[in-house]
């Protein structure tokens, strides 16, 4: 499966490095530059989630997960490893390169003038420039930064663009499929598991109180 994958994406004009063990795959990401990693849950010595944590204690590279089971655990640990997306094999191809290529669009993606506020409303976020300010978060839309009281937050293209489409409709209930859709690229029905478990991950570093779960219909962002 991994030589079919990796002569499939080549032909689609990806360059690609490939490992047969978690602890190999570790090793030949420190030392190249990759864009984006797919990681098998079910890699032997070191699995795909454990070698998913040890990524993100250096990198915010995309990471998609390939699990063989749709509705287990693996999924849930994949995701609260860090992984952005996940796929269930056995999957077709174009489904694979459909979401590497969202996740590359997430990892350069700038925000478009529609996405800014055109004016400052009452209770709308202070506008700084480029810069949004809620309360001790500030988001630079320009710059692609976060800080909160001052302290800069590393977040992944994913938590990133999530925060973006909440930072433009601030106090708005956004049920889980319009965020599948506008963050996630969704065409499609997509599993919310990956909405809630990334909203967690915004939360522990951003703070619980600035989501507020609205039960039956999805998130919205505190103003």
């Amino acid at each position: 499966m991994r030589r079919s994958f990796t002569v499939a994406l080549e032909r689609y004009g990806y360059e690609m490095a490939a490992a047969a063990d978690g602890l190999s795959g570790l090793e030949i990401f420190r030392d190249g530059s990759f864009d984006l990693l797919i990681l098998d849950v079910m890699l032997p010595g070191l699995d795909g989630i454990g070698l998913c944590r040890r990524v993100r204690e250096t990198s915010l590279v995309p990471v998609l997960m390939m699990s063989a089971r749709g509705d287990g655990l693996d999924v849930v640990a994949g995701l609260e490893a860090g992984a952005d997306d996940y796929v269930v094999k056995p999957v077709d191809t174009y489904v694979l390169v459909a979401r590497i290529r969202s996740l590359l669009r997430r990892a350069t993606y700038t925000p478009s003038a529609a996405s800014q506020p055109e004016r400052v409303t009452a209770g709308a976020p202070t506008v700084d420039g480029e810069v949004l300010v809620f309360g001790d978060l500030r988001l630079d839309t320009a710059g692609l930064e976060v800080a909160v009281a001052g302290e800069p937050v590393a977040l992944t293209p994913t938590e990133l663009k999530l925060l973006l489409e909440f930072a433009a409709h601030p106090g708005v209930v956004l049920e889980r499929h319009t965020l599948l859709r506008n963050v996630w690229d969704y065409g499609w029905d997509g599993d919310s598991r990956v909405v809630d478990l990334c909203v967690q991950r915004l939360r522990r570093k951003l703070g619980r109180e600035r989501i507020e779960t609205v039960r039956g219909f999805g998130y919205k962002f505190r103003r």
